[in-house]
């Protein structure tokens, strides 16, 4: 007996390897579409995830949030003021770049979510005592991306500079910027929120 086995069983492998059957090529765009799809959905997930994670109601969904910071929040300009533009939790926290507010929503995986599961600020006299760290936190992120989230909103190519005081005026000027190297943050800590007790800016 022959080891190499019935030559009609290698014609007709020949045969389907050469010429396929119908059903099967068109399996393959078939799957490719229903990849398609099923990848769309899942990035329309995500984005929607994002998205509700950004909103001032759920921003405000946690006590600690919501007694402490929102309340100081609710007293400034930011929040109420004559032209009644608003700016919301999110647009000074969460960048709007794509790429940018995917990773500080994994940075708030991993540093806000377990202070909120350990306890770490839940009472306003935790808070208080992590408030000048918090704050350091945020300001820092602030610096290293140039402000980028006031200047969301703020632009110094807007601003009228003859209708600020003096040290406005100087202080928003292009060539400082440049010179000094300074970005918003360096001057208007405590904008949104009161300044930490041993804060010495």
């Amino acid at each position: 007996m022959s080891s190499q086995g019935d030559p009609s069983e290698n014609k007709n492998c020949t045969r389907l390897w050469r010429r396929p059957r119908v059903w099967f090529l068109l399996g393959i765009p078939l799957g490719g579409v229903l990849m398609f799809f099923a990848g769309a959905m899942a990035l329309g997930a995500f984005n929607t995830v994002m998205d509700q994670t950004s909103t001032l109601g759920f921003c405000t969904s946690c006590h600690e949030m919501r007694d402490f910071v929102f309340e100081e929040y609710k007293q400034t300009v930011h929040y109420q003021n004559a032209s009644g533009v608003r700016a919301e939790c999110s647009n000074c926290h969460v960048p709007k770049p794509w790429g940018a507010k995917v990773w500080r929503k994994i940075q708030a995986s991993f540093k806000e979510l377990p202070s909120k599961v350990l306890g770490t600020i839940d009472t306003k006299e935790k808070f208080e005592a992590h408030r000048l760290e918090l704050a350091e936190d945020v300001w820092a992120g602030m610096k290293a991306n140039d402000s980028r989230e006031c200047r969301s909103c703020h632009a110094l190519e807007s601003m009228e500079l003859d209708k600020q005081d003096r040290s406005a005026r100087k202080k928003h000027t292009m060539e400082r910027k440049l010179e000094k190297g300074e970005t918003c943050i360096d001057c208007h800590k405590g904008i949104a929120h009161k300044l930490p007790e041993g804060y010495e800016g």
